[in-house]
């Protein structure tokens, strides 16, 4: 039985100045670390006849399926504000593989060697950011917010030089497409209009065919990409998530979270927590994700200026015109889902306050933000004294007669919050245990957190432990990987 591979490689049609045709660079001694079944059964792949030695050679590049085609894709970026040419410096997109129900993924190997692109790197990626990946995208998945996935981690047998020597590993990740605004701008900063309208035109038949027949693609792909990524970012607010390097080559056109370097989840309630090493100045803070959205976004209009109108004064008033809707935009989303989060049905003027007032409350307590909403939902995790404040009491009454109006029941509320308020997510401190023991080849504390991470929302046993933040979060970095 074969595995039930089905490529189609589209992006491989495109001209060679948006890529570049190479192949993963072989590996001395693959083991299998990580398959992921349950992503396999939706990819419509059976792995169940192959053993481990030969899904090793397969998730390792050196064995290629049948219909992959491999190319580096080529894309730039705004790196913390400066403009770089950049590509895909340590991965090799094998081919789209079509499912069944013909949807279309990108499977691409990170840490499959060097590129054109990799400038000084090596290529290589080391075994604990690729196991954050694979537990962070997929704690993501589960917690119903898009995402890139992660099907396979295998170690390479070889060792990668960082601040020391570590272990060698490949990450299989699969997308809906690895298309980014960075993309947009590597390809308008040739200044060739009819690269660009290709290269629209492609994308747009990938990602958003309803359009193909606009009168204004441009025009339309800006506007949707706004919606879709205010959504995403609305979504990472709700759950602490920050991502840590939002660089437009970070940025996603399908509006997947992707590239999982520094990121982390939120602990203690502050909207200026950082936890990446390399942002010193705060830029890509919690409280600063839907601002750099909107300039990511920006950076994305200025690509299509070309294509939107041939009057580029016309051309740059109707992108403003947009990108200015983001505020009131975001605003009513995430309201919209501060209510759920609340149990909140229907609108109140008096609604933004009795948010903003718990925020400030637990900012300023310095209370746990995952289980101020678990302790809401009546789900008592631990003792914590600082819910027996005057002041946080008091905002419990004013919830509680909001609650009253609009028909609602205690059933519905609590049915309405436990769809949005996970009781575990992935705590910093648990998935650095996991990746130490990793590290040293045991591999159950890993598993173990994975499985639990697959039920976010639900009632689990044995969980406490994986609910309880680390005093010393305050303290916690995460690093880059490369």
């Amino acid at each position: 039985m074969t595995i039930g591979w089905c490529f189609d490689n589209t992006y491989h049609k495109l001209s060679k100045i948006f890529k570049e045709d190479i192949k993963p660079i072989p590996v001395k001694k693959p083991q299998l670390v990580l398959i992921n079944k349950k992503l396999a059964l939706d990819l419509d792949l059976n792995f169940s006849n192959h053993d481990d030695k030969t899904l090793s050679e397969l998730f390792s590049g050196n064995s290629l399926p049948e219909g992959s085609d491999c190319l580096a894709q080529a894309y730039a970026g705004h790196q913390f504000g400066h403009f770089t040419m950049l590509g895909d410096g340590r991965a090799v997109l094998i081919g789209e593989h079509i499912s069944k129900d013909n949807e279309r993924y990108d499977i691409q190997f990170k840490g499959s060697g060097k590129t054109a692109f990799s400038r000084n790197g090596d290529g290589r990626a080391a075994l604990g950011p690729m196991l954050r990946e694979y537990i962070i995208s997929e704690a993501m998945n589960s917690l119903k917010i898009p995402t890139t996935r992660s099907l396979a981690v295998v170690k390479t047998g070889e060792e990668v030089i960082r601040e020391n020597s570590l272990s060698g590993a490949i990450l299989t990740r699969v997308a809906s497409s690895h298309i980014r605004v960075g993309t947009f701008q590597y390809v308008a900063a040739r200044q060739k209009i009819d690269e660009l309208e290709i290269f629209l035109d492609y994308v747009i038949n990938r990602h958003f065919p309803n359009i193909k027949n606009s009168q204004n693609k441009a025009l339309d792909i800006l506007n949707i990409v706004l919606e879709k990524q205010i959504d995403l970012v609305v979504n990472w607010m709700r759950v602490g998530f920050i991502h840590g390097v939002m660089n437009t080559d970070n940025m996603s056109i399908a509006s997947e979270t992707i590239d999982y370097g520094p990121c982390a989840f939120m602990n203690v309630y502050d909207p200026k927590t950082v936890f990446s090493s390399i942002d010193q100045m705060g830029r890509y803070a919690y409280c600063n994700q839907p601002i750099i959205t909107k300039w990511n976004l920006s950076r994305f209009a200025e690509c299509l200026i070309p294509l939107i109108d041939k009057d580029q004064e016309k051309a740059i008033q109707l992108a403003t015109k947009i990108i200015n809707s983001f505020e009131k935009k975001y605003e009513e989303k995430w309201l919209n889902m501060m209510r759920d989060k609340l149990g909140l049905f229907g609108v109140d003027d008096k609604d933004k306050f009795l948010i903003l007032d718990l925020l400030t409350w637990m900012h300023q307590k310095k209370v746990d933000y995952t289980n101020t909403f678990c302790h809401l939902m009546n789900e008592k995790i631990q003792e914590d004294k600082k819910y027996e404040d005057k002041d946080f009491q008091n905002w419990k009454k004013r919830w509680n007669e909001r609650l009253k109006t609009n028909n609602n029941t205690p059933e519905k509320y609590i049915k309405l919050m436990k769809t949005v308020n996970p009781l575990v997510i992935p705590r910093n401190h648990k998935v650095e245990e996991a990746l130490k023991e990793a590290g040293k080849d045991n591999f159950k504390p890993l598993t173990r957190l994975i499985e639990i991470l697959e039920k976010p929302y639900d009632q689990q046993k044995d969980i406490f432990d994986y609910q309880i933040p680390s005093p010393l979060d305050e303290k916690y970095q995460t690093f880059c990987g490369t």
